[in-house]
């Protein structure tokens, strides 16, 4: 049986919005395998991030797939304005304190052929979640608090993620990385299963090495 492939992410908000489709198409030529795009309402976060219009204009210049994480209060109320903008191999991720019946708004999510996910925030138990993790099918782990790029990695997190791959198989869904995803964190977590990260400014954006060849390296040092 072959190799799983792991699946890099760009993080969109850190990206040059001067040129925005530039953007796309460089990230694009390098080989990232998938768009994360970051929705947050100034509520349940503090901070604003990306737009729906953002991620419409994304969805229209690639046909790579899309991850939308929402950090918004009671994602169920607009949901239908996210698929509506998706396609078939997208994702969205809600998290689960946001809303009252999160196992609601995933199944809108399913029932539209889109990817169900949640993101479980660094100081969210599993067992929090744990009834859910049997419907989502993609865990984003939050290593930093959300609403901000360019945070601090929080080291208790590694032992939540190693928890959620040793019950991942039964449950049938894949473990993800966001936030201050270094070098080191791909290099020591990906041979442990992690199926994905999302790369933001730790890692790619606004360095002085174009993105593939980031990319390379970085694949390069889990080969």
């Amino acid at each position: 049986m072959g190799k799983t492939k792991v699946e890099f992410m760009a993080s969109m908000m850190c990206a040059d919005y001067r040129n925005l489709e530039k953007e796309v198409r460089a990230l694009e030529a390098a080989g990232i395998d998938s768009f994360h795009i970051d929705i947050m309402d100034g509520r349940y976060v503090n901070n604003y991030a990306m737009s729906l219009n953002d991620l419409a204009c994304i969805r229209s210049l690639t046909d790579k797939p899309l991850d939308v994480h929402l950090m918004v209060e009671h994602p169920n109320n607009t949901i239908e304005l996210f698929i509506k903008k998706l396609k078939k191999g997208d994702t969205i991720y809600i998290h689960p304190e946001a809303e009252y019946h999160p196992s609601t708004t995933l199944q809108k999510v399913i029932d539209a052929g889109i990817t169900p996910g949640i993101a479980i925030n660094p100081g969210t138990s599993i067992e929090y979640v744990y009834e859910i993790l049997r419907i989502a099918k993609k865990i984003l782990v939050m290593s930093v608090n959300p609403g901000n790029a360019g945070q601090m990695y929080l080291p208790y997190v590694g032992e939540k993620i190693k928890r959620l791959l040793e019950i991942r198989r039964d449950m049938k869904f894949n473990v993800y990385w966001d936030g201050a995803c270094s070098m080191d964190r791909v290099r020591d977590y990906a041979p442990l299963g992690v199926r994905g990260f999302v790369l933001g400014t730790t890692i790619l954006f606004g360095k002085d090495k174009p993105y593939d060849q980031i990319l390379a390296d970085i694949r390069k040092e889990i080969e």
